[in-house]
Formats: structure tokens, C-alpha cells, sequence
């Protein structure tokens, strides 16, 4: 027996095609269910062929009544089934074991491009991120998370002791851009922290979490302790508004359009880690020896994954100082990548007539121009449905940035099309105006060693992630940190003890007042 075969169920080398097609089950009451219907129109992002079977769940009854299954006080809490942080960190620990094997490793890598294209180191590093936090939180790793704090009261025999507290029943909804970590963390945060997750991933690549929760309850997870639904984005939207009363918490990452409708139907109830337009910005001080490692960083942070990445560098700010030496390597950087070993591949929620028409749209602001880009892959068989161009840069004037087309040219399109801007120092005010108004305050980077630049764009700027210094990123961040937008009271955050306890659990307070009673005690006259 093969470890795959231990929890494995489809096939992402030899099947997941018209004669063996995946399939996908949900998951409810710890069994693995079939549903009547499934989806028909979800095809192989790079050949349009039928390949996969995904539920079609229409009844959500069953999901709702569940919701009520975990009390406020959770599966787990300080003070109740302490032994539960101990079974997740041996969980932790087991499930890195495997997912480290080579075998395991390589199913994983392969079922994450077979549904969200990417080259392989970008699936690789998904992986890899991914074992790395069940490495972190293996063994008491959970268990520290519900570590308390406590001071003395202003009396004898009274303190006061502060604890995280689950919410009990909640829900995630993950992106589809990076099917494996995004949900896996949140997932695993949820569940650390005494939660009860009802999960929907994406659901064109729902298959590659329900995988790695397989893989999860063979290392010893209660298949009991959540559900996983597969449905339409409708359905889910319905079930979330039917059970908002049921719902302790709502956990979304996508879009912002999604996540009020949410935060509406939920009364607030929600963590968001919404859209991220993210900018960044290269300061005066040119130095040429960096510009090779420049220009590959803002080819790296713009076109990985094809752009699809919440944290993907949308906008960039080039200093004058550096125009003739970057723009050419930027171009050339471009053209090296293909869709043979998908450095470039399908833009799974664009299709071609609206990249186009943003592009377009984009080309009529006076002044701006296209670098590079702008056309259609060649040679390729993506469906018409998904999108498909080489990347591509938009050329913005500094001074048409600020006027009425900023809403579009800071709209974030989640492909590979980015917007380049040339300031001089004298046009700095502008861009910092700029940034002040974009919407979405996820990750920035600030690419220069000069200190005072550094401290004025740090000290006026909000983002959850911002990188500093001559090879600051957007996108690539270290492990173990945190990761998550800012400016928002709602903002989720992933990665790190802290990003788990703020999203997952709540404060309580709790006063212990034993006495003793002073023995000359008496009722007070005054009231």
C-alpha cells in the first residue's frame, strides 16, 4: 500500500480526464456523500476537456442543521476538552510527515496545476508553505494558542484572567487562486482555536482541499469536527443568509463586491481579506548594480501565477532615475515566459473580452501607452470562458493618475496586466496622493535603502504587509508571518499565532473574587 493510496482518491497524473474524471464529495456528519447533480461546464483550464466531477449541492438543509451542532463555547476552550490542542498538534505533526514525502508532495504539486495552472515551483512553494505550518503548530504548538494571561485584583483573593475563546460555528469560503494553503491555514487556524468550520472552497478546484482533508482525518482528525460543502456561489450565499443566525462567524477571501454582501447578510460578522490593488514604488536612489535584481522582482511579483494573486503588484511607481535602465529589462523579462512551462497560463476569473476591454479602456486615458503585452497567448487550446493573454504593462502619465479615470486605472484586475507610472521628486505629493486613496490596503513594497524615503512613504501609507528596502516585494513574503490587509476592522489575517488567535477567537474575561472576607466587614450605611 502506497502512502496515496491511504487517503487519495483521484488521480491528477493518469486521470482527471474524460474517461476517468476526478471526483468530489462533500463531506456531513463525518461521511463522504454523493449528490444527485453535478456541475457540467467546468473544464481542464489548458484543453477545455471534461475532467472533473464536482457537486452540484442544491439541498443545504442538512449543512444549516449542523450549524447549530457546536455550542458558543466550542469544540474546545481553556477550560473545556483541553486534550483536544494535544490531538491537533499530533495531527500537525503527522500530516507534515506526509505531506513531506516525496510521493505525497508530488500529488499534491501536480492536482494544484491540473486545476489552477501554475508553474511548478509556484505549486511546489504552495506546498511546501503549507507543510511548513503544520510543522510550526505540530506537537504543543496548538496548545499555546490558548495560553492565558492573568493579573492580580485590587483586593485579596480576586484576579483577573484573560482567554481566547472560540465562536463555535463558522464558516469559511476560500479563493481558488491558491487552493491548498489559503484554505488548509485558515481551516487549521479555525479549528486550533475551538471553532466548528463549515468550509467551501472555490469550486473549481475544491478537490485539491477536500484531498488534503482526507489526508487530514487519516492522521487522526474527527471527520465529526467539520463539514465541506461543494455548491454554486448563490447556494452558498443563500445558505449564509438562511443560517445567519446559526453562524457564529464568516471567514471570506475574495472579492470586495462579495464580502459586503456578506458583512450585510451576517450583520458584521465577518473576516475579510478582500481584494488587494497593491502598489509598489521605486525610490531616487538609482544604483545600477541592483537593477537586474529589480527588474526580476517586478516581473516576479507582477506575472507569477499569471497575476493571480491577491498580493500581485498591480501598480508600480518607477523613479526617474531608474526609466532607461528598467523599463527595456522589464519588457524582456516579460517575453522569456511561456505557456510550456506555465510561467504564463490561464486567467481563470477574466476571459479575453474583458482583459480587453479593461486594457482598452485603459489605452483611451490621453497619454498612456502599452509597453509591452496586450495580445492574445498563441497556440494555446484555454477555453473561451477563462482568459488567455501574455503579460502586459499600461503606461499611465503621473499627472492623468489622480484625475476621473483613477477608478480604473487603480481597479484591480486579477491577471497578468499591471499599470506603470514615471515620477520625478516633484510629482511625489501625487503619488502619495494615490496611495492615500486607493480602496485596498493588503501588501506594498518600497523598493530603496534610502532611510528618509523610506520612513515618509512608511509613516502615510496603511497596508497590512508592506516590504522595505532595495529587495522589497509584493508577493514572496517569509515564512511565519503575517499576512493580511489593514484599515479594515473586518481584516483576517493568516500565517502567524497572532493572525490565528485575532481571526479565530474572541476575548473573555474572567474575575475569580474568593475573599477572604475582612471579618470586621458590614453592610455599608450609605448606598
Amino acid at each position: 500500500m502506497t502512502k496515496l493510496s491511504q487517503f487519495a482518491t483521484v488521480d491528477p497524473f493518469d486521470g482527471m480526464n474524460s474517461k476517468n474524471p476526478g471526483k468530489a464529495q462533500n463531506l456531513l456528519n463525518g461521511e463522504w456523500l454523493d449528490t444527485p447533480k453535478y456541475f457540467d461546464n467546468i473544464p481542464d483550464p489548458l484543453t477545455g476537456e471534461y475532467f472533473i466531477d464536482i457537486p452540484d449541492t442544491e439541498d443545504l438543509s442538512d449543512f444549516i442543521q449542523n450549524l447549530e451542532k457546536c455550542p458558543k463555547s466550542g469544540l474546545h476552550n481553556p477550560l473545556k476538552n483541553n486534550e483536544r490542542y494535544v490531538m491537533l498538534g499530533n495531527v500537525c505533526a503527522k500530516a507534515a510527515a506526509l505531506l513531506g514525502d516525496p510521493e505525497v508532495e508530488g500529488f499534491f504539486v501536480r492536482l494544484i496545476q491540473r486545476v489552477m495552472p501554475k508553474s511548478d515551483n509556484q505549486c511546489l512553494g504552495e506546498v511546501r508553505v503549507t507543510r511548513t505550518f503544520l510543522e510550526n503548530f505540530a506537537g504543543d504548538g496548538v496548545r499555546f494558542l490558548g495560553r492565558s494571561f492573568s493579573n492580580p485584583g485590587d483586593h485579596l483573593g480576586q484576579e483577573s484572567s484573560g482567554y481566547r475563546w472560540p465562536f463555535g460555528s463558522v464558516v469559511i469560503i476560500a479563493p481558488f487562486n491558491f487552493p491548498l494553503e489559503i484554505p488548509a491555514l485558515q481551516f487549521l487556524g479555525a479549528l486550533f482555536m475551538g471553532n466548528r468550520p463549515l468550509i467551501k472552497s472555490a469550486t473549481t478546484v475544491g478537490i485539491v482541499f477536500e484531498q488534503f482533508l482526507r489526508l487530514l482525518i487519516h492522521c487522526g482528525l474527527p471527520a465529526t469536527d467539520f463539514d465541506m460543502i461543494h455548491c454554486r456561489g448563490s447556494k452558498m450565499g443563500k445558505l449564509i443568509s438562511d443560517a445567519s443566525d446559526k453562524i457564529r462567524m464568516v471567514q471570506f477571501t475574495g472579492s470586495c463586491e462579495v464580502a459586503e454582501r456578506i458583512s450585510e447578510d451576517m450583520n458584521g460578522k465577518i473576516r475579510v481579506e478582500d481584494a488587494g490593488f497593491d502598489w509598489k514604488i521605486i525610490g531616487p536612489d538609482y544604483d545600477p548594480s541592483w537593477s537586474d535584481y529589480v527588474a526580476w522582482q517586478c516581473d516576479e511579483d507582477a506575472y507569477n501565477a499569471s497575476g493571480q494573486k491577491c498580493s500581485a503588484q498591480s501598480i508600480l511607481f518607477i523613479h526617474k532615475n531608474w526609466e532607461n535602465d528598467l523599463l527595456p529589462k522589464l519588457k524582456q523579462l516579460a517575453e522569456r515566459r511561456k505557456l510550456e512551462d506555465l510561467s504564463i497560463g490561464p486567467i481563470l476569473t477574466w476571459n479575453n473580452d474583458q482583459l480587453f476591454d479593461h486594457i482598452n479602456g485603459l489605452l483611451k486615458i490621453p497619454g498612456a501607452t502599452c509597453l509591452f503585452g496586450g495580445t492574445e497567448l498563441k497556440s494555446h487550446m484555454i477555453p473561451k470562458i477563462y482568459g488567455a493573454i501574455i503579460p502586459t504593462a499600461i503606461l499611465i502619465p503621473v499627472d492623468q493618475l489622480l484625475g476621473k479615470d483613477f477608478d480604473l486605472i487603480t481597479s484591480e484586475v486579477f491577471g497578468p496586466v499591471q499599470v506603470l507610472v514615471v515620477y520625478e521628486d516633484k510629482d511625489l505629493s501625487k503619488v502619495m496622493e494615490a496611495l492615500e486613496k486607493i480602496q485596498q490596503n493588503l501588501t506594498a513594497a518600497i523598493v530603496s535603502n534610502d532611510v528618509h524615503f523610506q520612513q515618509k512613504v512608511l509613516g502615510s501609507t496603511v497596508n497590512g504587509t508592506t516590504y522595505a528596502g532595495m529587495r522589497a516585494r509584493t508577493t514572496g513574503a517569509p515564512q511565519n508571518h503575517w499576512f493580511g490587509p489593514a484599515g479594515d476592522p473586518r481584516s483576517a489575517g493568516i500565517g502567524t499565532p497572532e493572525a490565528i488567535i485575532t481571526t479565530w477567537s474572541g476575548h473573555r474575561e474572567i474575575i475569580k473574587d474568593i475573599g477572604p472576607l475582612d471579618p470586621n466587614w458590614e453592610i455599608p450605611e450609605n448606598l
